[in-house]
């Protein structure tokens, strides 16, 4: 099904992509071994007042996290972690009278959000786990850098990089980022009984790295994978958005039967995931967005999003829009026309994003797909959408006042217009106004 004719051909916006993407590359690479991140003015300054009184041969902060990996990768830094000996009220301290206001921002996970001028940091006291349930951690705060990185998750989560550029690697992180490996530090089990939210950690990082899964690991989250239903559902459903911002989760059914494995085991809802298996042919031709990933993995015939949607409480905005997307679903496997004679009239109902969204779930529950099919996309860009030619200034002219009544009559008479292929004429809409008004 294929509606209006495209212009086949290679993607005359490629060498221009490539370019970009040299740049970039280019940049990352200068930055990373003339201007390395941690040599940034206001990173330095911040170091500076946090050391002020401090012996001169000890760390007393150092980075952590994903600026870590991303800089020993050459990858683009955004989020900067930063670890501490100090606790939260010793940095309000320290930091009161400069340059950087605190945050409160989780106090009672040890951090504060240090933000200036053009930087925002999160720091967190270094800490050791007393006593942990699953869901809920009981800590000491502690001054030991070899002590904290035992209770991270995995060795590529503690590595430290101090404000010299001078790395600390207690568990060997280093290593297992060079051959993207994903391991827990110590005992999987003991490790995941912590925090089960570990298991969706690990999912993100592994899709994130397209990491191998070693047997033990599987093992060990295959025997723990029911705590997680003692999780709040606002942390799952935190972890997942990010799981599926990530560009390689797209990929996930070529590279991990393992990790796929467990991933389906853990979000079971996504009933439609091999919708992802083709949707390689059509990832140039529409914006990647979280509504479009949930609506491949959720929206069926069956109402199945509705249920996600109630077990992880999302927000009324995702809410609508799947729901949406779910009855113009039935609607278009119900219709033969709905991508053509009824095209513009639905485009106009649902917007351009959301009817390429529609169109995307038509195409990848397709067997077969042809370049014709998928190089229709182009033409929806090309359809104007007509605009209903009255609004409310007209029937304010015409002595209509109340609101309400306003918007009843304008609402019928362009439901009228768009069920006449958006044509009323000015007499039919007074005729429209006239009906209205009489037996209101």
């Amino acid at each position: 099904m294929v509606f209006g004719t495209t212009i086949l051909g290679s993607n005359p916006s490629a060498p221009a992509k490539i370019m970009k993407k040299y740049i970039e590359n280019l940049n990352i690479i200068i930055n990373k071994f003339i201007f390395p991140f941690y040599r940034n003015k206001d990173i330095k300054l911040l170091f500076k007042n946090l050391e002020d009184g401090e012996s001169s041969n000890k760390d007393v902060a150092m980075f952590v996290g994903g600026c870590v990996r991303n800089y020993l990768q050459s990858k683009t830094i955004e989020d900067i972690d930063i670890a501490t000996i100090f606790t939260t009220d010793e940095i309000k301290k320290k930091l009161q009278n400069s340059k950087f206001k605190v945050i409160d921002t989780g106090l009672e996970h040890g951090s504060v959000t240090v933000v200036s001028q053009n930087k925002k940091f999160e720091i967190t006291t270094l800490r050791k786990d007393i006593k942990t349930d699953g869901r809920h951690a009981e800590v000491e705060t502690i001054d030991n850098w070899k002590e904290d990185s035992k209770r991270r998750d995995f060795t590529i989560n503690a590595i430290y990089l101090n404000k010299n550029g001078k790395i600390f690697d207690p568990q060997q992180g280093v290593n297992d980022l060079k051959n993207n490996l994903i391991k827990f530090i110590g005992d999987p089990e003991t490790r995941i009984e912590e925090d089960f939210l570990r298991i969706i950690r690990f999912l993100r990082f592994t899709i994130q790295y397209n990491s191998s899964i070693e047997n033990s690991t599987i093992k060990a989250i295959k025997l723990k994978l029911n705590g997680i239903k003692n999780l709040s559902k606002e942390r799952v459903l935190t972890e997942l958005f990010k799981i599926l911002k990530l560009k390689n989760f797209l990929n996930i059914l070529e590279n991990n039967k393992e990790l796929m494995e467990i991933f389906t085991l853990v979000f079971p809802e996504f009933k439609k995931i091999d919708r992802l298996k083709n949707f390689s042919l059509i990832e140039n031709y529409i914006e990647k967005s979280e509504i479009l990933i949930l609506a491949l993995l959720l929206v069926d015939l069956k109402d199945n999003h509705q249920y996600f949607s109630h077990k992880y409480k999302v927000s009324n905005k995702i809410q609508d829009k799947l729901d949406l997307l779910g009855k113009k679903f039935k609607e278009l496997k119900n219709d033969n026309e709905f991508f053509k004679k009824k095209l513009v009239s639905n485009l106009y109902d649902v917007g351009i994003k959301n009817l390429k969204i529609l169109y995307s779930l038509h195409l990848l529950d397709k067997k077969k797909i042809s370049m014709k099919e998928v190089t229709s996309f182009r033409t929806l860009d090309k359809i104007s959408i007509p605009k209903f030619p009255f609004d409310g200034k007209y029937l304010l002219k015409k002595g209509i006042q109340e609101g309400k009544k306003i918007g009843i009559i304008l609402k019928k008479a362009e439901k009228i217009w768009v069920e006449n292929n958006f044509n009323l004429s000015t007499e039919d809409f007074e005729k429209i106004v006239k009906k209205n008004t009489i037996s209101n």
